[in-house]
């Protein structure tokens, strides 16, 4: 089994998460190495392109980070937006993908 599909088996069997933060850590989780998305993309791929904000409540309460990437979450500007294990640390998982900042 894959790491991603060990991690959307505990998505589906985790309790304290809700149904629209699953759906985020979903769509998050296919965001591929080495690359981002802007919290507008994943509320677009929900079909809810308003909710910009409530994906990034929902990526702050991750608990499976880094192994669903809620770092490659970055804001429409370009900055590197929130990350709940620290700025720094989003920093160093998106260099450590070659990602540049």
């Amino acid at each position: 089994m894959s790491k991603k599909q060990t991690y959307k088996k505990k998505l589906k069997k985790d309790t304290d998460l809700t149904s629209f933060q699953k759906k985020v850590l979903d769509i998050t989780l296919k965001i591929p190495h080495g690359e981002t998305r802007t919290y507008a993309w994943v509320a677009k791929q929900l079909g809810s392109p308003q909710s910009i904000r409530a994906v990034g409540q929902a990526l702050k309460k991750n608990p499976y980070a880094p192994h669903i990437p809620c770092h490659r979450v970055i804001s429409s500007n370009g900055s590197i937006g929130g990350y709940s294990g620290g700025r720094e640390n989003k920093i160093k998982l998106l260099r450590k993908e070659g990602i540049r900042i």
